[in-house]
Parts: C-alpha cells; structure tokens; sequence
C-alpha cells in the first residue's frame, strides 16, 4: 500500500471517530435540555401546512388543550404543523418544545418553542422524541410523519420500549393506510391482528385530549 493510500485511510478513519464524539455530544445535550421534561406528547405532522389551514388551526388547538391539562408538547420545531403544535403550547402557557433538525433547503425553526435543542442526525431525534415522550399524536404528513410513527410501532411491538399511547389524527386521512395493514399485512401474516391495538384514531381534539388523558395520568 503506497503512503498516500495509507494517508487516505487514516484521515477516514480520524473523520469518522470525530463523528462518534458529535453523536456522543448531541445526545447527551439533549438528556440535558429533555431531562427536566414531563408529560410529554409528541405531536407530528406536515412541514408543509400554512396557518389558516383547518388541520393547522386544529392542531394548534390540540396543543393548546393538552398543555392546559398538563403535559408538555414536543415538537420538531419546525413550520407547519410543527410550529401550530408549538404556538398553541405556549399561548397556553404550556411547555413548548422544539427538537430542531437542521437540514440544507428547509426547517427554518419556529418562534413558539420555550425549549429548543438543535439536532444534526435524525437517529439522535428520534431517541430524544421517544425517551421524552408519554404519547405520540401522527397528524397529517409525508414520510417524516410515518418515520417517527413506524418507529415508536416497532419499539413497542418488539418490547423495547414500554407501551404509551398512539394517536392518528383523521380517520379520513389515515383510514387507507389501516385498510392497507389489514388487506396486505395482516392478510399477508406479516404482522398481527394484535398489533393495530398499538395505534387508535380520532377525529377531534377532544377525543384526543379524553384519550390520552385515559392513558396517562398526571
């Protein structure tokens, strides 16, 4: 091996342990800032939702009811129904936090978070969504939603984590992709009858607020 090679090889390898030290630091800022958490609701949803739009306005009242009863809401920190779940924590004079994911072209952060941690790997995130979390809310969204809901599904049915409540938001929203568990999954022996009892859906905050309220006493 020539002693450029050689140079290339150790210069990866150096790059890849200073990697493990900025996992290592982001994780352990985010015990930090997350330790002093309770009660926290998960809230995820589409980035892409404007303020005005029905499901924004009613995500901002789910928050809302939800930090007046207590529990602290988690959001990615993000716009969209990120930021409506964080507005109506804070007008409520709730906790609000933002678990912030920096990405290239989007995800400018909110100005409704009175917690905010700044994240640079999506594996980290979700760590910081799941160990701070007593229930998860899956609003409408594309696959970062279904990302963190496959998630929580999987930690569960495999017992790596203690079950907590998961809420799916819409029933005309969400209802194709159960039809599609029950019709391919299920069907298909892939999963378990059992396992949809992991997952409930509601169709207004105050179902939601009655449900997890049921699950999760504070």
């Amino acid at each position: 091996m020539t002693d450029h090679r050689q140079f290339l090889i150790d210069e990866l390898s150096m790059r890849e342990s200073w990697r493990l030290f900025r996992i290592m630091a982001e994780i352990v800022d985010g015990f930090d800032t997350m330790s002093e958490i309770k009660n926290g609701v998960s809230i995820f949803g589409s980035a892409r939702v404007k303020p005005g739009d029905a499901i924004y306005t009613e995500t901002e009242e789910l928050a809302g009811k939800l930090a007046r009863e207590g529990y602290s809401i988690i959001s990615g920190g993000g716009p969209g129904l990120m930021e409506a779940a964080n507005k109506g924590a804070k007008e409520a004079g709730g906790v609000s936090v933002g678990l912030h994911i920096e990405l290239p072209m989007e995800q400018d952060p909110n100005p409704f978070c009175t917690t905010r941690v700044d994240f640079r790997y999506f594996f980290v995130r979700k760590l910081m969504f799941i160990k701070y979390a007593t229930a998860y809310v899956a609003m409408p969204g594309g696959f970062g939603t279904l990302d963190e809901l496959s998630e929580a599904l999987v930690l569960i049915q495999t017992q790596r984590i203690k079950r907590f409540p998961i809420v799916l938001y819409k029933s005309d929203y969400w209802n194709g992709l159960f039809d599609w568990f029950k019709g391919s999954l299920i069907a298909g022996g892939f999963a378990k009858e059992k396992d949809l009892d992991l997952m409930t859906i509601c169709d207004t905050p105050d179902e939601v607020v009655s449900f997890i309220r049921q699950h999760v006493v504070i």
